[in-house]
């Protein structure tokens, strides 16, 4: 009795080996054919027992089901790829255990052309502001290939263009788990008939060289990335509101860079966001130790020394801002409107004096230094006008110092520049 039962169970795995085969012969028939839909319902058929029949049948099956994905994806169909991608790894996977290796070499090629498929559609996905579709994409393709890190990060960039940043971060914290430096060597040469450099592979870019058409050759290095991706994971965290975790990556950041002034920017600028000005100062110290002429920094430093009410230290670091920056705009404005309200400060003291000779002789000596300060604000934007001449601000501005001078003439001239 066991004995037919065996019989009849080698028999009906027979008859389901068979139908298998029948079902990918008709799928492979239906390719050739360009019949993709009929292709695709054909495999389905086969596909509830498929993991029953032996590594061949198998690897013929999902070679088939990944032609046949490969072709929706080309068609439009771009959810198509990771079911194309995952048939054909599936067939390394099966030849690899097996040492047959059939189908490795046109699934290895097909591999290829899915990769190429879908960093050009990442590109025109970008160019067309479909930020989230060609990350998709450049993530895919790293899965792909996983030693081509270059589209992780590519897709991390992508995800940022995009306003991804949940996507991002996932994006840039896988870039540090695997290591990724992204530091290389670009071979350039310059195209004789155009005059463009033009990078290109070592090898290629020698031989174009030799032959005439391309010379100057040019080795560029490109430096490491990893301070970047730091820098942006924190960014990130900051921009999602998760301030501890950006305040410890700026620095780690900062010990892979110390010198790199706008990670110091950033983080000083979170502890500003945090109501912490002694931080935000100190940070600020170690930026112009720095880079003693970014005029920016000075500038910064002066902001937060106007509203702690340090004035004089503000005035001091608007001027050096101007030194390194003779066009600095705001740095004028700022400047300007630190002499008003040191002269407004006197007005209400100016009004609670009475008619007394004592009072008159103290109102009269508040005026004049307030007149003094509001005159020494207005002379900072007809600075300004040197270099900014149609500034729309400078001019607002100064139109409104001369009129709480009661400076009439000036007042007019103003408005006329103004065009009012």
């Amino acid at each position: 009795m066991k004995r037919k039962i065996l019989i009849v169970a080698a028999f009906s795995f027979t008859i389901m080996g068979m139908a298998q085969k029948n079902e990918i012969k008709a799928a492979e028939k239906a390719i050739k054919g360009g019949d993709i839909a009929s292709a695709k319902i054909a495999l389905e058929a086969a596909e509830g027992t498929i993991s029953e029949a032996d590594e061949k049948l198998q690897a013929q099956y999902y070679f088939t089901k990944g032609k046949i994905y490969n072709d929706l994806a080309k068609k439009g169909d771009e959810s198509a790829y990771e079911q194309a991608v995952a048939s054909f790894k599936k067939i390394l996977e099966l030849e690899t255990a097996t040492g047959k290796q059939k189908y490795t070499s046109e699934t290895n090629q097909y591999i290829v052309g899915i990769t190429a498929d879908l960093v050009n559609g990442a590109v025109s996905d970008n160019n067309n502001k479909k930020f989230k579709e060609g990350a998709d994409k450049l993530y895919m393709s790293y899965k792909i290939s996983p030693m081509d890190t270059i589209y992780l990060y590519y897709a991390a960039s992508s995800a940022v263009n995009g306003g991804l940043y949940d996507d991002a971060l996932k994006y840039y914290i896988e870039l540090q788990e695997v290591g990724y430096d992204g530091s290389a060597v670009v071979y350039k040469a310059k195209n004789i008939d155009t005059g463009e450099m033009e990078p290109m592979q070592k090898s290629q870019r020698d031989l174009m060289v030799k032959s005439g058409t391309y010379s100057d050759p040019l080795d560029e290095k490109e430096p490491s990335k990893k301070g970047e991706i730091v820098k942006n994971i924190a960014l990130i965290y900051s921009q999602l509101g998760q301030d501890d975790k950006a305040l410890r990556a700026y620095q780690a950041a900062r010990e892979s860079d110390p010198e790199d002034v706008n990670l110091i920017l950033n983080e000083a600028n979170l502890y500003f966001k945090q109501g912490d000005k002694a931080k935000f100062k100190s940070l600020m110290a170690e930026a112009i130790a720095i880079a003693p002429d970014n005029a920016d920094l000075y500038y910064n430093v002066g902001v937060i020394s106007s509203e702690e009410g340090n004035i004089e230290e503000a005035r001091e670091n608007y001027k050096k801002a101007l030194e390194k920056n003779p066009g600095y705009t705001n740095a004028f404005l700022n400047l300007s409107t630190t002499y008003v309200n040191e002269g407004n400060s006197f007005i209400d003291e100016m009004n609670s004096l009475g008619n007394s000779r004592a009072d008159i002789a103290k109102y009269e000596e508040l005026k004049a230094k307030k007149d003094g300060l509001f005159q020494t604000g207005a002379q900072t934007l007809e600075d300004a006008l040197k270099t900014n001449p149609d500034n729309q601000g400078i001019l607002t501005q100064l139109k409104n110092i001369y009129g709480a001078m009661g400076d009439n003439d000036n007042f007019m001239r103003v408005k006329k520049l103004l065009g009012e």
